[in-house]
Parts: structure tokens; sequence; C-alpha cells
């Protein structure tokens, strides 16, 4: 597992200490139903919950190791009909305990394509996305 420790003074001018993990990687996929067999019979991955996402097109499932409720790829169907032959990494995550603080945090920040506003899902996560230095998708993801 691999932690990030990340301090910044929060809205309340307190200084905070924001633990952050690498939470899950988001893999942009042409058969869902396939694409689960194949990580769950060969890789050994469980998978630990399917939903369609807000938008009512893409298809989502998290996989995971040892019945722990953590996800370690996710799964996702609908993104694009365009992919190429080899498989499409759409994003990593990072986890964070408080998404609103991490949301103003990085929005002060004025890095490139932060999204309008934090996504909640349908099982209640919530999200946002920011482009790195090189378009590199990267997520903040709060359970």
């Amino acid at each position: 597992m691999i932690l990030f420790f990340i301090s910044y003074t929060n809205r309340k001018g307190c200084m905070a200490v924001s633990q952050k993990r690498l939470d899950h990687v988001g893999i942009v996929v042409r058969n869902l139903e396939a694409t689960i067999a194949f990580y769950t019979s060969v890789v050994g991955l469980e998978l630990k919950n399917r939903l369609t996402h807000t938008n009512g097109v893409i298809q989502l499932a998290f996989l995971g190791f040892n019945g722990s409720d953590e996800t370690e790829v996710e799964l996702i169907q609908g993104y694009s009909d365009s992919l190429p032959s080899e498989g499409t990494v759409h994003h990593f995550a990072v986890s964070t305990d408080d998404i609103e603080e991490e949301y103003a945090r990085v929005q002060g920040l004025e890095v490139p394509h932060l999204d309008e506003e934090i996504v909640t899902l349908p099982n209640g996560y919530r999200y946002f996305f920011v482009h790195g230095p090189e378009g590199e998708w990267i997520e903040f993801f709060q359970r």
C-alpha cells in the first residue's frame, strides 16, 4: 500500500494533515462481462460491486482482493466506442477522507481541468478529476 501525507492549511486557517493512498486504477473496457470473468477467474480479483453511473450510460464494476471492501481495479464500460486494441488505463485514484476540503485545496492551486463539481455516485462514493502536467487523469475519491 502506498501512503501519502500532505499538510496544508484548511478553510478554517488550521494546519491539516490529510492521509492519502492510491485507491484504485480505472480501466476502460469494451465488454464488461467478459472482463469481469477474466479478472475474477484468471487474476483472482473478487467482484465487489457493480453500478450504473449517474449519467445512465457508463457501467462500472469494482474489484478487489481478499474479501476486503477495498477496490483495486475499476472497470468502465460505455465511456468510449473508439478504444485502441490494447487496454486503456483511464485514471488512477487517490483516496481522501474529506472530499470537500480536498476540492477546495486543489481549486486554490489552479490546476488544469478541475471538474466543476464533486460527483456523487449512487453508492455514495464521491469524486472529482484533475489533469496532471502530461494530461493524465487523476481522481480524488472518497468512500
